[in-house]
């Protein structure tokens, strides 16, 4: 009586290391796709009101407080890191305060772009990674009467003027945006979360965790990146940059 209880006493203990041996590895993927990266390993560095240069706003369009960048609005412009990057990543927090609003971080932005950039006018180059509430599509349904299929709330890609990217599908209707995959993005007053990685004139974009859209071929594939203001207040944060080789 006791060898076979020996021997199922064995396939059991076999059975459950087994079985948790599955639930472990089968736990990362699953955690996975809302991993949200903080941007705290090796080489990440914080940005701070220091790291940034104005360029076409007023004195007190953006104004830093207990960690956070905040942005009335007005004018419509950007404002720049110091340095141009080539291959990097950026992660940052951000918020809308009024609904409808629009914002957007500018990546690769050409020096000659922002050269004497005048008020209320955005750079004629670079790609744009858009920050837009929820709100913003309700105001174009209920002035149009139709819903927007040119845009979207959720985090689309696009090049700006002078600048060139082949957008990852699925695409808007004239073909020049990357549509999200996924409507990730949380309303008016939430935090939401960027993660956008640069590398080799590729662009890519994980909004709260999964990635979502982005584009290859950019050209220029180095310059400034910009936070944008565009009518309406925004809110950033926990912005940190780690330059690739």
């Amino acid at each position: 009586m006791k060898r076979p209880w020996s021997i199922w006493s064995w396939a059991a203990t076999v059975a459950m290391m087994m079985t948790l041996a599955t639930a472990a590895t089968a736990d990362e993927p699953a955690r996975a796709p809302g991993y949200v990266l903080h941007g705290t390993g090796p080489g990440w560095r914080e940005l701070k009101e220091a790291d940034f240069a104005p360029v076409n706003g007023d004195p007190d369009t953006w104004t830093w407080k207990d960690g956070v960048f905040h942005c009335k609005g007005t004018p419509v412009g950007v404002i720049r890191i110091k340095k141009p990057v080539t291959n990097f990543e950026l992660v940052l927090r951000w918020r809308h305060l009024k609904s409808g609003g629009n914002s957007g971080v500018f990546v690769w932005a050409p020096e000659k772009a922002l050269e004497g950039l005048k008020p209320n006018h955005l750079p004629p180059g670079g790609i744009e990674v858009q920050i837009l509430d929820h709100g913003y599509a309700e105001q174009y349904e209920k002035q149009t009467g139709k819903k927007p299929d040119w845009f979207t709330t959720h985090g689309d890609v696009f090049p700006v003027g002078t600048s060139k990217m082949k957008p990852f599908p699925p695409l808007s209707p004239d073909g020049s945006r990357s549509f999200p995959t996924k409507q990730l993005s949380l309303g008016l007053n939430q935090w939401n979360h960027y993660y956008v990685r640069g590398v080799n004139g590729e662009i890519r974009l994980w909004v709260n965790g999964e990635e979502v859209s982005g584009g290859s071929e950019c050209k220029p594939a180095s310059g400034f990146l910009c936070l944008e203001s565009e009518g309406s207040p925004v809110e950033f944060k926990e912005i940190r940059l780690r330059e690739l080789p």
